[in-house]
């Protein structure tokens, strides 16, 4: 049994985490989130550390309003660069293993091959800055840590572009979606039971420390993505692809970030679904919610 501390619980991710710990009553789970646990203060980090004695912390939590951030620099450091490190340095002294999840925004999107996790890095984002320094302050503190970075998530939980795409296909005649922007859709679902596979092959093990990346199988384009939901989830609505131009928002966003899994699969032997089935999962939870 382990006992694990989740924080940022209340988002997809953490959702999630909450729905597989119902059926994994052999370990025990403390889910927080910021009105628990302000983890930007070291003082309550290890005094939640010192109450619960967690072997291991998953950081769910993090500033995820990509364009926001390009105005709120400082409140997107405190969350997404100051806090890992403090949640970092407060395992290492209580003596607990780290996962964090970071994201694909670390890479400037130029490449035309799936990142592998030691390819360079150029986050071309306040957000994608924020979360790599969240990184580095974690592998500064603590080698042993795990990084999960991971794309395009999506869940039943919370807003997302998932149902988005529902909510205005259903309003709307048309739509537009850019098609120059090529990753892979992820299911929060499936991170969650990637995270809590990991836990349970934790090792003493300075192998298994690091960056891994990790979203579902597969490729596309926002554009392809879209046109996939509204098939699954019965919407008739026309679809047009455009250009990223033709959107103009504040931060720029990867025009490539197709994420290599080959590390994690290798050293966890996870088998990782194709991002349409986990696309269908999801849809019939969002239909039965």
């Amino acid at each position: 049994m382990s006992k694990i501390l989740v924080t940022g619980s209340n988002g997809q991710l953490g959702s999630e985490l909450r729905k597989l710990a119902i059926k994994n009553t052999q370990h025990e789970f403390l889910f927080t989130d910021v009105e628990e646990l302000n983890i930007c203060s070291v003082d309550e980090v290890e005094q939640m550390m010192a109450d619960f004695r967690p072997d291991v912390l998953v950081n769910c939590a993090a500033y995820t309003q990509v364009d926001r951030a390009e105005d709120d620099v400082v409140g997107c450091y405190k969350l997404n660069a100051k806090a890992p490190g403090i949640c970092a340095a407060a395992c290492k002294k209580f003596g607990a293993k780290f996962i964090h999840v970071s994201t694909d925004y670390v890479f400037d999107g130029v490449g035309c091959r799936p990142y592998i996790e030691s390819d360079e890095v150029n986050p071309q984002s306040v957000y994608g800055k924020s979360k790599l320094v969240g990184e580095s302050k974690i592998l500064e503190v603590l080698p042993e840590a795990i990084i999960v970075r991971t794309s395009w998530l999506y869940s039943s939980f919370g807003g997302n572009f998932v149902k988005t795409m529902i909510r205005l296909g259903e309003e709307r005649e048309q739509l537009n979606v850019v098609f120059d922007q090529v990753g892979t859709p992820t299911y929060a679902g499936d991170l969650a039971d990637a995270i809590l596979n990991m836990i349970v092959s934790l090792k003493d093990d300075e192998n298994q420390a690091g960056i891994y990346h990790y979203s579902n199988e597969g490729v596309c384009s926002w554009y392809d993505f879209a046109l996939a939901i509204h098939e699954e989830a019965g919407v008739e609505c026309n679809v047009y692809p455009v250009e990223s131009k033709e959107f103009p928002v504040k931060a720029t966003r990867p025009s490539y970030s197709v994420l290599n899994k080959n590390k994690i699969k290798q050293n966890f032997g996870l088998i990782i679904p194709h991002w349409r089935e986990s696309l269908k999962l999801c849809i019939q939870e969002i239909k039965q919610s």
